[in-house]
Order: structure tokens, then sequence, then C-alpha cells
């Protein structure tokens, strides 16, 4: 009775092509396609005459395989394109990476290896003394002419008293002397003689040149009584201010410093595999660590001269020439001098800070440049990774003559001696003959 039963089933499952479902039950077996039963046969999926026998059932629903024909040929068709051309596209992805890449670290004009820098004023005293008198702090700002400390003015004030003094007397005695050689050459050969005359005359020099010694004397006394008060040069700011009252100030030593506020510059040292596109005149940024605007300068000059270390005499006075590697070459270093024109409201300037320099070119707006500026800088950079760096004409100004003539240094020549005569003429024109008056 169940062998019928289930024999009934599979005949009306196979009547129906398209079965909707199965049911899963261990005595029901899965629906079969018409082409299907006799697989099924061999595979003992069927019912055997033993009905103590029990089916294996497959729980899950048997799906439908695809149609063969002309849409699976255009499927597999246009899969196979798409992913050549993701794979074309990807390669030439890749390789303009690697050509930008490549050029924003070799050829474009950028530096990291950037500083600020500026001028230091290193003032000493131009007399020896005690300090006195200290009138600004660390880190003040002062003016040109701003009294930064006194030196004790008492000797130096005792020294152009005495000036005054003595220029007095040396005053009185040239017009004494000056008067006694008048006289002297109004008087007839009788009442005078002309060693006489000669005499008086060579006094009122004498006279005349202590008189202008002393005035120097004085002058010399006055200008170092005004040197007590040592004097900023420049704008800028006390920096490293070490020095106290009752320091002793040594003349020529140096023992305070200003910086000039006026004198800022950034120094980017560019590789030489970079320096063709490196002209003076073009626009450069600089952007400091910590801050997000840019300094924005102007290349000012181009260092013409580094240290060589192969140059420098060992002993016996032989080049001193160091082994390399010849399998590595290290791009040698160009300090840039770029002068700054804007900085961005609250950036301090500080001297020695980093900066990442990047030139810009003359042309280049503040923006970055139009998308076709940008396309035709990247079509040029392009251009030098091929065919190499092609260096602006009039980029940096020559250097030497054009016709290699040798360059050399006036020489000076020295002075001719004078004689007696050429510095007092007429004081003794003969042994006979009296002095001309003057």
């Amino acid at each position: 009775m169940p062998s019928s039963i289930l024999y009934d089933r599979i005949t009306s499952n196979v009547a129906e092509p398209y079965p909707v479902a199965a049911e899963p039950s261990a005595l029901h077996a899965p629906p079969f396609a018409p082409g299907e039963e006799i697989l099924a046969t061999l595979e003992g999926r069927l019912p055997s005459a033993d009905p103590s026998e029990r089916l294996p059932v497959d729980p899950t629903p048997r799906l439908k395989l695809p149609v063969s024909g002309r849409p699976g040929r255009m499927a597999r068709f246009a899969r196979e394109t798409l992913k050549t051309a993701a794979t074309l596209l990807i390669v030439v992805l890749a390789v303009l990476a690697a050509l930008v890449i490549w050029d924003s670290y070799v050829t474009a004009p950028w530096t990291r290896d950037g500083s600020v820098r500026v001028q230091v004023a290193r003032i000493a005293s131009q007399v020896s003394g005690q300090i006195t008198e200290v009138r600004v702090v660390d880190n003040q700002y002062v003016h040109q002419g701003d009294v930064l400390y006194v030196i004790d003015p008492f000797d130096f004030q005792v020294a152009l008293d005495s000036g005054k003094a003595q220029l007095r007397q040396k005053a009185a005695d040239q017009q004494v002397r000056q008067m006694q050689a008048e006289r002297r050459q109004h008087l007839s050969n009788l009442a005078t003689t002309p060693e006489e005359q000669q005499l008086y005359a060579g006094n009122a020099i004498q006279a005349q040149a202590a008189f202008d010694a002393a005035q120097q004397q004085l002058a010399q006394a006055d200008i170092n009584l005004k040197r007590t008060q040592v004097r900023s040069p420049v704008n800028g700011y006390v920096t490293n201010l070490l020095m106290r009252v009752g320091d002793y100030a040594q003349a020529g030593t140096n023992n305070i410093s200003v910086i000039d506020a006026d004198s800022y510059w950034i120094d980017g040292y560019f590789e030489e595999t970079k320096m063709a596109h490196v002209c003076v005149g073009d626009r450069a940024e600089a952007a400091l660590m910590g801050y997000r605007d840019p300094i924005v300068g102007q290349i000012q000059t181009v260092t013409r001269g580094i240290s060589v270390s192969n140059a420098t005499p060992s002993t016996q006075g032989l080049p001193n020439v160091d082994p390399v590697y010849t399998w590595v070459r290290l791009a040698q270093r160009v300090p840039v001098r770029i002068k700054i024109t804007d900085v961005p409201a609250g950036i301090p300037l500080v001297s020695g800070m980093t900066a990442t320099v990047t030139i810009r070119g003359s042309d280049a707006r503040e923006s970055g440049g139009t998308l076709r500026q940008r396309f035709a800088s990247l079509r040029d950079h392009l251009v030098d990774i091929i065919h190499g760096p092609q260096p602006s004409p009039n980029c940096v100004p020559r250097i030497g003559d054009e016709n290699g003539t040798t360059v050399t240094l006036p020489t000076p020549k020295p002075v001719a001696p004078l004689n007696p005569e050429q510095i007092n003429p007429g004081l003794a024109p003969g042994p006979n003959t009296s002095p001309q008056a003057r």
C-alpha cells in the first residue's frame, strides 16, 4: 500500500514539469524533471521493492540551470571587456601617479629644508668702564638710537674738561707766537736778522700745530664721553641679555645683541636637481611648522658658492679627497635667499624656525592658478620628467666676464714722501732771506 501511494506521487510529479514546491518529509522524495528520472533511478532515489527502506531526502529545492544561448555569450564578452578596460585604467593611473610622485620629489621646486634668518647687531662698547645703568630688559623692542646701557662717565668727563683747558692754553700760545712772528716780519734788516725772523716764524707754526692737536684731542674726549651711553643701531629686539649693573664693559667686546626687525628673510636649501626651476623674482611660499597660512616672498638671490670638503688641504698641503659610494649620489643643496613680502596676521617671525618652501613661479596667482594653468603646469612637469628639466633663460644672472678675461684688482701705490718745504712753504727760503709772511 505505501509503495503504490509513493508511485502515484512520483508519476504526478512527472506530469507537472514545474512543481510549485516540495514537501520536506522523510517519506516524500523531491520532484524530478522528465530527463532526471533515469538519473534518479541510478542514484537510488526511487522507491525500491522493499518498503522498509527509507529514501534519502534533499531538503533544498532544485535550482533551474540557465538556458544556454546568445544572451550568455554577450554577458561573458561584456564582463571580459570590462575587466580589460579596468586593468588598463589602473595601469595608466599607476603610471601617472608614479610620474607625478617622481616629479614632486625629484624635480619640483620645493624643499622642507628652509629656515627663517635675520641680521643680529652684536653691540660692543667703544670705551671701557663699569656699567652703572641698564635701561632695557630681555626681549624688549627698542628703536634706533635708544640707550641700552650707560658706562661710568666720570673719567671721560675729566678728560673732556682737561682737553678744554689745554685747548685754551694752546690757543693763547699760538696767538702770542703769531704776533711775534708778524712783528719780526715788519722790522727792517737793521732791527732784526733773517735768522731771527725764521726762528719766530717757526715758533708760530709750531704753536699753530699744537693748537690743532689740542682741538682734535678735545673732540676725542667729547666723543668718548658720549660713547658712555651705548645706543641701539637698529630697530629690533634685545635678545639673550645677560649683563647687569656692575659688570665691566671692555672696549670691543660684545656684551649685548639686538635682532634687526627690518632684516628678516628666509633661506631655502634646494637640491641641485631642482635648481633649473628656481628663478630670481619668482613667487615663493614658506609654510612654517605649526601655522596654516604660508609666508609669501620673492626669490632675491641664489648663493654662488658652497664649501667643498674635497678642496680642504690635508697634511703636506695635499688635497683631502674622501671616498664615495659610486652607486649612491646625494644631491647637493644650494641656499636660495627669499625676500619676505607678506606675513599673515598672527605669525611671529623667529629666527631659526623651519619652513617648507615652494616656488610658485612668477605668473602664479595667490589662489593657485586656474584649471588651465594647472594642466599646463602638469604637462610641463611631464615633459621635464621625460626630457629633463630645461632652465629658463635669464633666470639667474651670469657670473664672470663674457670674454673670459682675467679680472685684476688695482694695486694701491705708495704715497710720495713730502719734504718740509711742501708742508710749510716760504718758512726758510735761504740763509740770508727773510721768511715770507703767512
